[in-house]
């Protein structure tokens, strides 16, 4: 089996599809959105900020139009998630997972995203803020990561450098940092390959 990794956040817009489409060009992997809620899809923004061909980016397994949590959204469109049916694609790639929301999003009435992270058996990336509060948002996700012993395989920081607040959220959950992207003014897929280069190391994901 390929290497999995899921993609999650301290929450909304801290920017996991910009995390993701690093880590895609600098690993060679493979993405999948599972739910997507909003009429502008994340993978098309990854196509987009890629430039990688149709058959590296799975179909999701639930697309909604409605820009909400996926319960809300589910609702609104009269659908029903089954959380069954949140099966990993097969792939010869590394493969890439890229939750809604934060951990605590409610995918159902009865489920939140971090137990639908919990049933796939892949570990965590999570993103991470460097701006002030982020502390504790992302101790209290790691926490919560931690009472479902749902490894996290690292974290990324995003925004301006802050070294003092890194190394506190490090020295608290004893997390690895995987790297770091600072503030882009242009997104070409040849300037994400190169925050790649400058800010990770591929042994870190696949060693």
């Amino acid at each position: 089996m390929s290497k999995q990794f899921i993609i999650t956040a301290t929450g909304t817009d801290v920017g996991k599809t910009l995390t993701s489409a690093i880590l895609m060009l600098g690993l060679d992997a493979d993405y999948w959105k599972p739910i997507q809620c909003g009429e502008d899809t994340d993978t098309k923004t990854m196509r987009a900020l890629t430039a990688l061909p149709a058959y590296r980016f799975h179909p999701e397994s639930y697309c909604f139009k409605t820009a909400a949590s996926p319960h809300i959204a589910a609702e609104h469109e009269g659908a029903t998630i089954d959380i069954n049916l949140l099966k990993p694609p097969q792939t010869a790639h590394p493969l890439l997972i890229e939750g809604a929301g934060g951990l605590m999003v409610p995918v159902t009435r009865d489920t939140l995203m971090i137990d639908v992270f919990q049933r796939l058996h892949a570990p965590v990336i999570l993103c991470a803020r460097t701006e002030l509060g982020t502390i504790n948002h992302t101790l209290l996700s790691i926490e919560a990561l931690q009472k479902r012993n749902i490894p996290l395989h690292g974290i990324i920081f995003l925004g301006p450098e802050n070294k003092d607040t890194v190394q506190t959220i490090l020295d608290f959950s004893k997390a690895r940092l995987l790297g770091h992207i600072p503030l882009l003014d242009t997104f070409s897929d040849a300037d994400l390959h190169q925050i790649f280069n400058l800010h990770f190391r591929k042994s870190d994901f696949l060693a």
